[in-house]
């Protein structure tokens, strides 16, 4: 049976994360990825927590109270790189606004961008991003184009992209894009 959208992205995941590993959660949003990343990087690894929310951020943190391998950093996932060395594993970006949130601050495909292509810099060979996409908003159609834009042009002997979505859907339901890195660029 194909897989709903949310537990796909995460599938994406789960077949390449392990315990010790770093991942990101680019969108921290109501805590559930950061949650599921944490429980597969294990007590050893590390999890960074995006959101430029406080009230993301709280609800994260009540959500997996109790978990130690978990940084929440409240700013902009575009700034990923200014708190993450290398050796990233997987990232995971649901993209849109904060479920039962305010509507009208969601993600900006500047932001985005910027933040696919420095946590991109960070994935070790065979780390993936996952891009959950959410585009039945003006600022979602944007993202959209944006996204598809810039990942339809990436060199194919650095990356792979995968396009994952259901075609007979309707009200602009979401999709995914997962990166695959290949190997480390200049090599």
């Amino acid at each position: 049976m194909l897989e709903r959208i949310l537990p796909k992205a995460k599938s994406l995941i789960e077949e390449i994360a392990e315990e010790n590993d770093i991942l990101i959660d680019a969108t921290c949003g109501n805590g559930h990825d950061t949650k599921f990343m944490a429980e597969l990087a294990g007590p050893s690894g590390k999890v960074y927590s995006f959101d430029i929310q406080e009230e993301a951020v709280n609800n994260a943190k009540k959500l997996t109270e109790g978990m130690t391998n978990i940084q929440f950093i409240q700013d902009s996932h575009a700034n990923a790189e200014d708190y993450i060395g290398s050796n990233v594993k997987a990232a995971m970006f649901n993209l849109g606004y904060l479920p039962k949130g305010d509507k009208s601050i969601t993600t900006r495909s500047e932001s985005t961008l910027k933040a696919v292509t420095r946590i991109l810099n960070t994935l070790v060979p065979g780390g993936r991003i996952v891009i959950v996409v959410y585009h039945g908003h003006p600022n979602g159609k944007e993202e959209k184009d944006a996204l598809y834009d810039f990942l339809s042009g990436l060199p194919q002997d650095e990356a792979k992209v995968l396009e994952y979505r259901f075609i007979n859907q309707r009200n602009n339901a979401p999709f995914i894009f997962c990166i695959e890195k290949t190997h480390t660029a200049g090599n």
